[in-house]
């Protein structure tokens, strides 16, 4: 009876009733709680927020990577001295997300009060640059304006910054950067990107990714004004690009004492990918092209004429307005084209000056798929810092976010390579091996024709004369090595410039100078028959196996000849 009592409830409330009812049951509060701690999941994997992983290891930061060459002496004088790199990054506890660092410094980013003075410099082409040094109350030394040039004293160290993409003078990341070195006595330019910072555009060529002509112009500008000043350059996100670019490019003839690269993109097509991935990655993605399309407005005459306007308009991405904008002023094919030829990244192993690069594990903008490691391993002269949190930019650190971590890697890393032995050696200058079994005739795609006809191989540049500048106060055993190493770097380039492979022409040719001509011949000839034999055993059975129908046949057309003669002999007597 009470089995038949239990099934008569079950007919009357279905399973699906009686679960309503009780959920009816429980309080309305603690939906809430349950919909605020999902929410609370979702934003803590959705900004990638690290705040748990901080409170486990006790508030104590991530340690700083560091990647370079075993042998590179960029570290072992510099970077070993520096306590910034060798220690922990901490983010500020409120700010522990790459987004929430990245957003902080966008909208509020705490910067001090700069103020600067401006200087405009006119390049080549018309073009209009806006250089904004540092005069702040609170530095030690500052600049004074006098007929529209900055006086500085010509023997203090000068830092070059150059700014991101949209980014000037005015951005907080800047301030901070030139606050903080004009504070360590060093004398601070900006050099703004041009159409950036108040200036308009006056000639018909804009910045890009990769163009590295205004950054080489106002660098040789400075050096000229100031060729006693020690230089330093700071690029920061596309000026960290351009930055690296412009010293892969020029390799050992950069006026330079030491660089520093900050979130630098590398490879343009990489991170073109990887800002299209997610959602939140779509989210700086559009960002990016409400600055962009921000300064398209600006300078509506010049790009109405020079691009594609109704394309900059209804541009909805980064790729966008650079199909429609960047690509076309730049005269790039493609946007891949222009990503590929734009990127640094290819040009790492160029780089003959101190450089250290920082970057970040979680950049939401440049990731850290396109960072050259191994590149930058094999480089002596770069040191690359990299961190598991930082945002793009960002690294605030301290209760109340006012220090930039990576502002003050800089200031550390230049005030070391200030009092190292690497500041009076000016740079390092690459000694290209010589391959013994070489002919430098190969090395000399130029020819000198004398009055009397002889043919010379010239090469395209001079050989220069290697030297490495020494202080007194070096330590004794680097200067033995640095004096012993100049000496065999002259050694071999006197060897170099002594050997000229004469060619001379076959008319009136005794057997005197044939032998003295056909010597060197001889000997560039076994060269390559020792460099490749495989070679030339296979060109000469293809010769063989070529020639043979014609070679071949002649013996049997001799034998034939012969056979009738002597077969025709007798029957004539007859």
């Amino acid at each position: 009876m009470n089995w038949v009592d239990s099934m008569e409830l079950l007919d009357v409330d279905s399973p699906y009733e009686l679960l309503f009812k009780a959920a009816l049951l429980i309080p309305i509060s603690h939906y809430l709680f349950g919909l605020l701690f999902v929410l609370i999941v979702f934003l803590y994997n959705f900004l990638e927020m690290h705040v748990l992983g901080d409170l486990f290891t006790g508030f104590r930061g991530q340690p700083v990577t560091l990647t370079f060459n075993s042998s590179s002496q960029v570290y072992q004088d510099i970077a070993s001295r520096c306590k910034t790199l060798h220690g922990r990054y901490l983010s500020t506890p409120w700010l522990c997300s790459p987004h929430l660092q990245t957003g902080f410094l966008h909208f509020f980013g705490r910067p001090p009060v700069v103020n600067y003075k401006r200087q405009l410099f006119i390049t080549s082409d018309e073009g209009t640059i806006a250089l904004d040094w540092l005069t702040n109350a609170e530095v030690k030394k500052q600049a004074t304006q006098l007929n529209d040039a900055v006086q500085i004293d010509g023997k203090d160290p000068i830092m070059i910054v150059v700014p991101g993409l949209t980014s000037d003078s005015d951005s907080a990341y800047v301030k901070h950067l030139v606050f903080k070195m004009a504070k360590s006595g060093w004398n601070v330019v900006v050099s703004n990107h041009r159409g950036l910072g108040g200036v308009s555009i006056t000639s018909d060529c804009l910045y890009n990714a990769g163009w590295t002509e205004d950054v080489r112009k106002v660098i040789d500008h400075l050096h000229c004004l100031y060729p006693e000043a020690p230089l330093y350059t700071v690029g920061t996100s596309i000026g960290a690009n351009i930055l690296v670019k412009y010293l892969g490019e020029d390799g050992s003839n950069v006026p330079l004492i030491g660089a520093a690269a900050i979130c630098s993109p590398w490879d343009l097509l990489i991170c073109d990918r990887f800002i299209n991935r997610r959602p939140v990655q779509k989210f700086y993605d559009k960002a990016l092209t409400f600055g962009l399309k921000g300064y398209a407005d600006l300078h509506h005459a010049v790009l109405s004429r020079l691009a594609d306007w109704e394309g900059i308009k209804k541009s909805r991405s980064v790729r966008d307005f650079d199909n429609y904008a960047t690509r076309i002023v730049g005269k790039y094919e493609t946007v891949d084209t222009y990503y590929r030829r734009c990127s640094s990244s290819s040009l790492v192993g160029n780089v003959m000056v101190p450089l250290l690069c920082i970057s970040t594990i979680d950049d939401p903008v440049c990731t850290s798929e396109a960072i050259p490691w191994d590149e930058c391993r094999l480089n002596n002269n770069i040191v690359l810092a990299t961190t598991q949190h930082g945002g793009h930019l960002g690294f605030f650190e301290g209760i109340t976010a006012k220090s930039v971590w990576w502002v003050r890697a800089v200031d550390e890393f230049f005030g070391a390579l200030q009092s190292s032995p690497l500041y009076h050696r000016k740079k390092e200058i690459a000694v290209p091996q010589i391959n013994p079994q070489e002919s430098l005739i190969d090395q000399a795609p130029y020819l000198n024709v004398e009055v009397d006809g002889l043919v010379t191989a010239v090469r395209s540049e001079p050989i220069a004369d290697v030297g490495v500048e020494h202080e007194e106060n070096i330590d004794q055993n680097k200067s033995e090595d640095a004096i012993q190493y100049a000496e065999e770097v002259n050694h071999r380039n006197r060897e170099r410039e002594n050997e000229k492979i004469e060619l001379v022409g076959y008319s009136d040719i005794t057997k005197q100078d044939a032998s003295g001509i056909t010597t060197p011949v001889k000997k560039c000839l076994n060269q390559i028959s020792r460099q490749n034999r495989k070679s030339l055993w296979l060109l000469a059975y293809i010769a063989i196996i070529m020639t043979w129908p014609v070679v071949g046949s002649a013996p049997l057309l001799f034998l034939k000849k012969k056979f009738q003669n002597f077969v025709s002999g007798p029957s004539l007597r007859r």
